[in-house]
């Protein structure tokens, strides 16, 4: 999301967004000299929420959460909190104002935030400042949008540091055009594209790679990671859940929506799949009993358990690091298995060649 700040020094209103490579800012407007520091800081607490409950429709879409036509369900809600983007610029001009009966709030976050930063607009009262925090917003939400349509370029490039439950085909084809140029993955997979999108396309790869370093060292598909770990510390846990999943049939996109989905509940304070968490602690008891561990270490088995494998915090991203950590463990088990200085060389050309026979299974 946009975040927004009081800069004293200069009076003025300034946004701040990510962009993947550090954070970049843009001055809104120089406030009127009647505008006091109360005020201003209350524009930019409300214009930081508005931006958030906005931005929390693109992440949050109403696609993910079923059947938008229900009345009353989660996708439903979801869909009326996007449709709500239109009522935000009455909010700016027109807010409710407290009564003799009290002040009416608004259940829609979106709406009640537009309100808010509206009652301050009307303190101010100052219509051209008005008129550029219209256009502000108007902004914002013109960013969204082009997030939605794939596209980030300008503002909406903030969403590569977004978690989204869905993915863009363009964007997983343009990440798999990056990966085929460098399988290893370059910085822009992180700074150009959404990271659920780039993760899409980094599992596709992920499954290339193994398949090339397993026949090369005579280890089974699934177990590429893991034994790579051996050579170097990796992330073994993740890339390798994901190559079980292909293996069995699961497709890219499901594997990394489902994945992603399962952290971002977490991440609200949900327990995901509880039946399916019950089953994981109960193997890892069943393992303790298997190899006769003692007591601490059965302890510090369960204490190393986690409800979701990826960062609730940033889900999408973390993945994409995962994945990217397993491909690499992929060269370094290919290499310690190949003659010659030019393994690597060798190990993309292959890789290549194996991503590029199964072109269908990108998505």
């Amino acid at each position: 999301m946009t975040r927004y700040a009081f800069d004293a020094d200069r009076t003025a209103l300034v946004a701040i967004w990510a962009t993947g490579r550090g954070d970049l800012a843009q001055t809104v407007a120089t406030l009127p000299p009647p505008v006091t520091t109360d005020q201003a800081t209350d524009l930019a607490s409300n214009l930081t929420t508005l931006s958030r409950f906005q931005w929390r429709t693109y992440t949050h879409p109403a696609s993910a959460a079923g059947d938008p036509d229900i009345p009353n369900s989660e996708a439903w809600r979801r869909a009326e909190e996007r449709r709500n983007f239109k009522e935000v610029e009455a909010g700016l001009r027109s807010p409710n104002l407290p009564t003799d009966e009290g002040l009416l709030v608004s259940y829609s976050g979106v709406v009640e935030s537009a309100h808010r930063i509206g009652r301050t607009l009307h303190d101010i009262d100052d219509d051209a400042l008005r008129d550029t925090l219209i256009a502000e917003v108007r902004a914002e939400q013109a960013a969204i949008e082009s997030a939605e349509r794939g596209d980030l370029s300008g503002r909406a490039r903030q969403a590569v540091e977004l978690s989204r439950p869905d993915v863009s085909p363009a964007q997983v084809h343009a990440a798999d055009a990056l990966l085929r140029a460098d399988p290893l993955g370059t910085i822009e997979l992180f700074t150009e594209l959404d990271p659920a999108s780039a993760s899409v396309a980094a599992a596709h790869w992920l499954y290339a790679a193994a398949e090339v370093a397993g026949e090369t060292a005579n280890v089974p598909t699934t177990d590429v990671v893991a034994e790579a770990d051996d050579i170097e510390a990796l992330q073994v846990e993740t890339p390798t859940l994901v190559l079980e999943r292909l293996a069995a049939g699961d497709t890219p996109t499901e594997v990394v929506l489902e994945l992603i989905a399962e952290a971002v509940a977490v991440h609200e304070g949900r327990v995901p799949a509880p039946w399916g968490l019950v089953a994981r602690v109960a193997e890892i008891e069943a393992q303790a009993h298997r190899f006769g561990v003692d007591a601490d270490t059965r302890e510090a088995m369960l204490t190393g358990f986690r409800i979701s494998r990826l960062d609730p915090a940033r889900p999408a991203l973390d993945l994409l690091e995962d994945l990217l950590d397993g491909i690499r463990g992929c060269l370094l088990l290919y290499a310690a298995h190949t003659d010659g200085d030019d393994a690597e060389s060798r190990f993309t050309t292959d890789v290549r060649l194996e991503a590029d026979a199964d072109p269908e299974d990108l998505l």
